[in-house]
C-alpha cells in the first residue's frame, strides 16, 4: 500500500489523536490547546480535499478505495471505505468544523475546559460515521459523535441548554436502542454486518429470513429517522439548537444529515438486490415523511418568533426536503438533492453564526414589544409640527450583519440568484423530467405534492426571516452589537462558499451527478469492497 491509501484512515485518527493530547494538557494551557485543535480541523481539510480530489474518475469502480484495518478480510474485519460521497461528506464536515472552530475562537471556547476535545471528538464520529462499511462501526462511531455531542450542547451552561439537552440525550438513547435492535436482527439472519456481504445475501434469504430481516431494517430505519430530525420524531431539534452556543449549532447543521446519509448509502447498496426498493421504509413512506416534515417545519417558522428557532426549523426543512427527494429515487433526482445538501447546511451553519451576532445588542424586552406591537397595530404618535427626517443612520456593523442576513434569506428561501435557488430549481427540474408522464401530459401526483410543499416552504422562509430581520435590524433603537474580526470571518466564508456554488455550479453539479450515478449503480461498491485483497507480507530473501 501506499500513503495515500492510508490517507482514508486519516480523518479518524487525527482528531482522535488530538483530543486525546488535549486531555493530557493541563485546562489552563488554553492557547496550545486551541494550537492543536486549529492545526487538527486544517489538517481534517487537506485529508478529506485530497480524498475528494482523487475519487474524481469516470470509472466508479476506481472511484472506490477501501482499507482493511488489521489487514482482515471485508467480511470478517473491520472495513472503511472512501468513495466519491464519503469524500464529499468529508469535506463538508471540515469545511463546517473549520468555521465553527474559527467563530468559537473569539470566545465560546473559553465557556468550558473541554470544548476542544468534544469538538474534536465529534469530528472523529462523524467522519468514522461517514468511512465505515459495516453496521456494528456506524453503531460505534454514532455513540462516539453522540457522546461529544452531549457535552457539546451542555456548554455554557444555562437552564436553557440543560433541559434542552436532557430530552436530546433521553431520544438519542432510546434511538441507540432500537439500532442495536434492528442491528441484531440483522445479522442474526444474513450471518454478517458488512454492507456490501449485505448487497449479496439478501436474495439467498428463505423468506421467513427475509421476513425477519425487513423487521429489523425497518427499526434500523426508524433510529435513522431520529438521527435525521424527521417527522414525528425531530420535536427535539428546534429547543436544542436554539439553546446551544453559535458554533456547536453551526457544526450540528451536518448531523442530521448523517441520517439522509446511511439511509441513502444503505438504500443504494440493497436496492438491486431487493429487485430496485428500499428495504427500509415500504413504498412511499420515505417520501411521505420528507414532506411531512417540511410541513411541520414551515408551519413552525411561521410560529416563531425567536431566531434560534427560526434557524432549527430551517435545518428541520433541509432534512425533509433531503428524505423526500430520496423518496422519490433516480439519479437525476439524487444528484440535485446532493447538491442541496451542501449548500443549506452551509447555509444554516452560516445563519447559526450569524443570529449570535445579530442578537448581541438586543435584550429579551425588543421581542416583546415586537409581538405587541405586531399583535395590537401600536404606532408611535410623531408631532406633526416636527420637521420630518428623510432617512436613518446605520452604522457599519449593522450594515455588515444587515447584508449578511439579507444573503442567508436568499439562501435559506431559495430566491435567485445564489446556490440555494440553484439547488431547488434543480430538485424541481429533476422533479418534471422524471415524472411526466408519457403521451399523458400530466405530472405525477407525488410530483405535485412535492412541488407545492417546496414553493409554499420558501414562501413561509421568506415571510419569517423577513418579518425577523425587520424587527432586528430596522424597528427599534438598539445597543450596536460588539463583533470581532474572527467571527465575521466565519460568516463570511460560509456565504463565500455558498456564492463559490453559485458561479461553479456547472461543474459542481456534474459531479453530483456522476455521484449519483455512481450510487444507483450499487455494484462497484460492493465490488470494490468483497474484491479487496489483503496486504501480503514480505518474504525475507532466502539465502544461497
Amino acid at each position: 500500500m501506499t500513503f495515500a491509501d492510508h490517507l482514508i484512515i486519516a480523518p479518524i485518527i487525527i482528531p482522535l489523536f488530538a483530543g486525546g493530547l488535549m486531555l493530557l494538557l493541563d485546562g489552563r494551557r488554553r492557547e496550545a490547546i486551541a494550537a492543536i485543535s486549529i492545526l487538527s480541523t486544517l489538517a481534517l481539510l487537506a485529508v478529506a480535499i485530497t480524498l475528494l480530489v482523487s475519487s474524481m474518475t469516470q470509472d466508479p469502480a476506481q472511484a472506490v478505495r477501501v482499507y482493511l484495518l488489521g489487514n482482515w478480510p471485508a467480511s470478517f474485519g473491520i472495513v472503511l471505505v472512501a468513495d466519491r460521497l464519503a469524500a464529499l461528506m468529508l469535506v463538508l464536515t471540515a469545511t463546517l468544523g473549520c468555521a465553527a472552530l474559527l467563530f468559537a475562537l473569539a470566545s465560546w471556547h473559553r465557556a468550558g475546559s473541554y470544548f476542544h476535545p468534544l469538538f474534536q471528538f465529534l469530528l472523529m464520529g462523524l467522519n468514522g460515521a461517514f468511512l465505515t462499511g459495516d453496521l456494528f462501526n456506524l453503531f460505534v462511531f454514532f455513540e462516539v459523535l453522540l457522546a461529544a455531542s452531549y457535552g457539546l450542547a451542555l456548554h455554557g451552561s444555562g437552564r436553557a441548554r440543560v433541559s434542552a439537552s436532557l430530552h436530546y440525550i433521553v431520544i438519542n438513547l432510546v434511538a441507540s436502542t432500537l439500532f442495536l435492535i434492528g442491528v441484531s436482527l440483522i445479522y442474526g439472519t444474513a450471518g454478517t454486518l458488512n454492507m456490501a456481504a449485505l448487497g449479496e445475501r439478501i436474495p439467498v434469504l428463505d423468506p421467513s429470513e427475509r421476513r425477519l430481516f425487513e423487521i429489523g431494517a425497518a427499526i434500523l430505519g426508524v433510529a435513522f429517522l431520529v438521527k435525521a430530525a424527521a417527522w414525528p420524531l425531530g420535536f427535539w431539534l428546534p429547543t436544542l439548537y436554539a439553546a446551544a452556543s453559535a458554533p456547536v449549532a453551526a457544526l450540528f447543521a451536518v448531523m442530521t444529515k448523517v441520517g439522509c446519509y446511511v439511509i441513502l448509502r444503505l438504500g443504494s447498496i440493497t436496492a438491486e438486490a431487493a429487485g430496485g426498493a428500499s428495504i427500509f421504509f415500504a413504498e412511499g413512506w420515505l417520501f411521505a415523511i420528507g414532506v411531512a416534515t417540511i410541513c411541520f417545519a414551515a408551519i413552525g417558522m411561521l410560529a416563531s418568533q425567536d431566531m434560534g428557532r427560526l434557524a432549527g426549523y430551517s435545518v428541520l426543512i433541509s432534512s425533509g426536503t433531503m428524505l423526500a427527494a430520496i423518496g422519490f429515487g433516480g439519479a437525476p433526482m439524487t444528484s440535485a438533492a446532493l447538491y442541496y445538501l451542501v449548500s443549506s447546511s452551509l447555509t444554516v451553519a452560516a445563519f447559526f453564526l450569524l443570529v449570535e451576532l445579530v442578537e448581541r445588542g438586543r435584550t429579551p424586552a425588543d421581542d416583546v414589544l415586537a409581538v405587541t406591537l405586531e399583535v395590537y397595530g401600536a404606532e408611535e404618535e410623531e408631532d406633526e409640527e416636527e420637521e420630518e427626517e428623510v432617512g436613518v443612520p446605520i452604522p457599519a456593523i449593522i450594515a455588515v450583519l444587515g447584508v449578511a442576513f439579507i444573503a442567508c434569506a436568499l439562501l435559506l428561501s431559495g430566491l435567485p440568484p445564489l446556490s440555494g435557488f440553484i439547488a431547488k430549481f434543480a430538485i424541481l427540474s429533476s422533479l418534471l423530467g422524471q415524472h411526466w408522464l408519457a403521451g399523458g401530459g400530466t405530472v405525477s401526483p407525488q410530483g405535485w405534492v412535492l412541488l407545492f410543499v417546496i414553493l409554499v416552504s420558501g414562501i413561509t422562509t421568506v415571510v419569517s426571516v423577513t418579518r425577523a430581520g425587520i424587527r432586528t435590524f430596522w424597528t427599534f433603537e438598539r445597543e450596536l452589537p460588539h463583533v470581532r474580526r474572527v467571527e465575521l470571518g466565519a460568516v463570511a466564508l460560509l456565504l463565500f462558499l455558498c456564492v463559490a456554488l453559485t458561479v461553479q455550479a456547472g461543474p459542481v453539479m456534474r459531479f453530483m451527478q456522476v455521484t449519483a450515478k455512481g450510487l444507483e449503480l450499487g455494484r462497484p461498491y460492493i465490488g470494490a469492497v468483497q474484491a479487496q485483497p489483503r496486504i501480503t507480507p514480505m518474504q525475507p530473501e532466502q539465502k544461497p
